[in-house]
């Protein structure tokens, strides 16, 4: 690895730590952050990510949107566009911080001279650099990563050397510069046993569309339009033709959305998927869908708004819109993963669920999700879950001459689903459409009665839905309990796990069905003295619960564009047991 004798440096063992890599627009500080991940998940680390960086395609170089850390960078013009007074590396800013300044650029170009790469392409291998370094300083195995360079530029030879180059030279300088105190290892998780793999939830969430597509035994079709952070999912599914998925690249958002409702009146298992300004452009046609009676799942990655608002970053604030953003009355049910592996489970109920009561489902999960890692155990196939559905096939009615005929909206006790027909089956041709139908024959309906009674089994349908009763996780014996929905789980999870380390007791209750809530929710929370709710918006969860249960659920909120830290649930819920404890 290095002609140069290293030094016996202390190697201590960590429990856990925070990584961030950080660089100018164009420095591959997301690739870099990819590959460390991958090689942190092999060797077994729990770990979670969250890539984090600005909207526009490429921010001014040296500006606070894509700061570096490369001490090369610091000079006077790049801390001028920066907005510094001073540098920070010199002025005590840093004072209590151990920090190690590296000059990057130089260390890089000399390393990749020899390959014969042009001063001006030198400095696009730094991100090699950078991880080089990384990987020393936390025990980090160096072959993946040779392995992956030959990989990924394979047929670019001078591409090649320059990185590995650029790479070794980054671990060799941790090794021999005489600098650093330590270095670290973090020990494998005590994860259950099985074959694991490194899932972000977008990819999770495509990968669970697919599969719900084979446990259903339909055709699977996504009508998208691309918007961040949802993107990756069309991007993804795109790919996998050979499980028979079908992708469409619509030219806006009302035609991704009149794609799948299409594709789910032909018999396909059907997807749109989107972000919050695209689900309210689907509104209309997610209230055609209302009526319709029709399968089909919105995949909402939720992100920060209004508007074009903060396209790269998460938020919690569709809720409302998912749960009314439709004219009239036309009820849902709405789900919502808590980490990214769990994209992949929330992906199979919502088809579940679609499918099994003949509705279009929300699915909200949030830019968090959508771009975090972790390690995903491998599902046993034989144990998930049969959804597969009946098409009509035969009559269901007689007319007044008692002749056999078809009736769409004749509903299924139990589930009040109506049949679902694939259009061209002998004898069952059938009418739908947006205007009002009367039960059973699917004609047209004016009748008030007709429409009241259309209105009561289509919310009585979403209220039907099977959900599973809420389960509480830690003290179910506590004065407090924290609820939550969506990706604040591991916040709230890892805050609770803090709180009892200091002697408090907390229950912990979180939601994946918001639409309809668990039908023991409101029982559950009545137990405690107090109920907080971490959400990323202004408290959607809190007047939803407020309203059904007249239970005063205490809001703690954020809406900055950057997720929940243990750190601010831990001292928002901790604030709250104290006050009950002097009461």
């Amino acid at each position: 690895m290095t002609d140069t004798a290293s030094r016996e440096l202390p190697l201590q063992e960590i429990d856990e730590v925070i990584i961030r890599f950080a660089g100018d627009s164009g420095d591959g500080m997301q690739l870099t952050g990819d590959q460390f991940t991958s090689i942190s998940a092999a060797l077994g680390n729990d770990l979670s990510t969250l890539p984090e960086f600005p909207a526009e395609i490429r921010a001014p170089q040296g500006t606070l949107a894509g700061v570096s850390v490369n001490t090369d960078a610091f000079n006077d013009r790049n801390l001028e566009k920066a907005g510094y007074s001073s540098n920070p590396l010199d002025d005590g800013t840093l004072d209590d911080y151990r920090s190690y300044p590296v000059p990057m650029s130089q260390i890089t170009r000399d390393a990749v001279a020899e390959h014969g790469v042009k001063p001006r392409d030198a400095e696009r291998s730094k991100n090699f650099f950078a991880l080089g370094l990384i990987s020393w300083m936390y025990t980090r195995p160096v072959e993946p990563t040779l392995e992956f360079i030959n990989t990924k530029f394979r047929g670019r030879e001078q591409v090649i050397n320059a990185n590995t180059a650029a790479f070794k030279a980054g671990y060799n300088f941790g090794e021999t510069a005489e600098i650093f105190e330590a270095h670290y290892e973090v020990k494998p998780a005590p994860l259950a046993p099985g074959e694991y793999t490194n899932v972000n939830g977008n990819t999770a969430l495509a990968w669970g569309c697919v599969v719900a597509g084979q446990l259903a035994r339909l055709p699977v079709f996504l009508g998208s339009y691309p918007i961040t952070p949802a993107s990756d999912i069309l991007h993804e599914m795109s790919l996998k033709k050979n499980f028979g998925v079908r992708t469409f690249q619509a030219e806006d958002e009302i035609a991704a959305a009149a794609s799948a409702v299409g594709a789910a009146f032909g018999g396909a298992l059907a997807f749109t998927s989107t972000s919050g300004p695209g689900l309210a452009l689907k509104g209309e046609t997610l209230s055609l869908a209302v009526s319709l009676e029709l399968p089909m799942v919105v995949l909402d990655i939720q992100r920060g708004g209004p508007s074009t608002g903060l396209p790269t970053k998460p938020e919690q604030a569709d809720l409302m819109m998912a749960m009314y953003g439709r004219h009239s009355e036309s009820p849902l049910p709405v789900v919502a993963p808590r980490s990214p592996a769990d994209c992949f489970d929330i992906a199979i109920e919502a088809s579940r669920i679609a499918l099994k009561y003949r509705t279009p489902v929300i699915v909200l999960s949030d830019g968090y999700l959508a771009n975090s890692s972790e390690p995903w155990l491998l599902p046993d196939v034989d144990e998930l879950p049969d959804i597969g559905v009946d098409f009509a096939t035969d009559f269901n009615g007689t007319n007044e001459d008692g002749d056999g005929i078809f009736l769409p909206y004749l509903r299924d006790p139990d589930t009040l689903a109506r049949p679902w027909a694939i259009p061209g089956t002998p004898g069952l041709m059938h009418r739908v459409g947006g205007i009002e139908k009367e039960d059973g024959t699917g004609n047209i309906s004016y009748e008030p009665e007709n429409h009241q009674l259309m209105i009561d089994l289509r919310q009585a349908k979403v209220d039907g839905v099977d959900v599973p009763d809420v389960e509480v996780a830690g003290d179910a014996g506590a004065d407090l309990a924290v609820l939550g929905w969506g990706s604040t789980w591991g916040a709230i999870d890892a805050a609770a796990g803090r709180l009892r380390e200091a002697g408090f007791e907390v229950a912990h209750v979180h939601l994946r069905h918001l639409n309809p809530l668990p039908a023991n929710l409101g029982d559950v929370l009545r137990r405690y003295r107090a109920v907080v709710c971490p959400e990323m918006n202004k408290g959607q969860l809190c007047d939803l619960v407020r309203a059904k249960y007249l239970i005063d659920v205490e809001h703690i909120g954020k809406i900055d564009g950057v997720p929940f830290t243990t750190g601010e649930v831990t001292a928002g819920v901790r604030k709250r047991l104290e006050e009950l404890a002097g009461s």
